[in-house]
C-alpha cells in the first residue's frame, strides 16, 4: 500500500458521501451499547465518534494509517465528551490486536488495499470468538469506472503523459467472487457477501473537491504547480461526458462491496 499524503482537513470537508453511506452501515450493526469495537480506516474519525456515541457501556478503537488523518481525528474527537474513544496510528495488514473486540467496522477504506489476506488475518486475531465483522469499500470492476474512464483519457495527452510512464491502476476494487475464498482461508462464518450500487451525487464544487481529496494517486502524480489544471481538466472530462441534472448535480455510480461475516 502506498503512502499518500492526505489533506485531512480537506477529507473532512469533503467526505459528506462517505459519512452518509458509514451511517447506513452503522446502522446495520444493531450496537446494543456495550460492545468493544474496532473500526478500520477512520480517516477524520467522525464515523468512528459516531460509533462511540452510540456505545454508553462500550469502546471504539480507530486506526488509520495516514499521520495527518489521526492527528485530526484526536484533536477533534479524543477529547471531548466522548470518553470511550481512542485513535491510533497502524497499517490495516499488520493489525497489533489479539481477542479484544467484538465488532470490526470499516467503511470506505480498505480498496486501498492490496493484501487482503492480511487485512483478514488481522481481523480474526482482534476479534473475540463469536465477534462480527462488517466492511464495505468500493469493490467491483465497475466501481466509479466512469470517473477512471476520465482520468484514463487525461493521461494518456502530451501534457500529462510522462508523469504516468510507469502508472499503475491503485485501487483493489474486489468482488464476492474474490472474496470467498479469503473468507474461506482464514475460516470466517460468512452472512454474506454482495456489491451494492450506489449514486454517489455532489454539486459541481462538492464533485471537485472529493475528486481532488481522495484521488490522489492520479492528482499526486502531477507537480503541485499545474495540479489545479490537471484537476480541473479531468472534472472538465467526466462532465463532458456526465453532465449535471436539472438540478446542477453531478452523478457517479459506485459499486460498494459489504461484507459482513463472524468468528467462529
Amino acid at each position: 500500500m502506498d503512502k499518500y499524503t492526505w489533506d485531512a482537513l480537506d477529507y473532512e470537508k469533503s467526505s459528506s458521501v462517505q459519512q452518509m453511506w458509514a451511517r447506513e452501515l452503522i446502522a446495520k450493526l444493531d450496537l446494543k451499547g456495550d460492545e468493544r469495537v474496532l473500526d478500520i480506516g477512520c480517516g477524520d474519525g467522525k464515523i468512528t465518534a459516531e460509533i462511540a456515541a452510540k456505545l454508553k457501556n462500550g469502546t471504539v478503537v480507530g486506526i488509520d494509517s495516514s499521520y495527518e488523518m489521526i492527528q485530526l481525528a484526536q484533536a477533534r474527537h479524543a477529547k471531548g465528551d466522548l470518553a470511550n474513544i481512542l485513535f491510533s496510528e497502524h497499517d490495516a495488514r499488520r493489525l497489533p490486536f489479539h481477542n479484544e473486540f467484538d465488532v470490526v467496522f470499516s467503511n470506505a477504506a480498505l480498496h486501498w488495499v492490496k493484501d487482503h489476506l492480511s487485512v483478514l488475518q488481522g481481523i480474526a486475531r482482534s476479534l473475540c470468538r463469536g465477534g462480527i465483522m462488517l466492511l464495505q469499500m468500493g469493490g467491483g470492476k465497475y466501481n466509479a469506472v466512469d470517473l477512471v474512464k476520465a482520468f484514463d483519457q487525461l493521461i494518456e495527452i502530451p501534457l500529462w503523459r510522462d508523469y504516468f510512464n510507469d502508472f499503475a491502476f491503485p485501487y483493489y476494487f474486489y468482488g464476492p467472487d474474490d472474496y470467498y475464498p479469503l473468507l474461506s482461508e482464514v475460516g470466517f462464518i460468512v452472512k454474506r457477501v454482495e456489491l451494492i450500487p450506489k449514486d454517489m451525487v455532489h454539486d459541481i464544487p462538492g464533485f471537485k473537491s472529493w475528486v481532488q481529496t481522495t484521488w490522489l494517486p492520479y492528482t499526486q502524480r502531477v507537480p503541485e504547480s499545474v495540479r489545479e489544471q490537471f484537476l480541473q481538466q479531468v472534472i472538465d472530462e467526466y462532465l463532458n461526458r456526465h453532465p449535471p441534472d436539472d438540478e446542477g448535480m453531478t452523478h457517479l455510480g459506485m459499486l460498494r462491496l459489504e461484507i459482513e461475516a463472524s468468528k467462529p
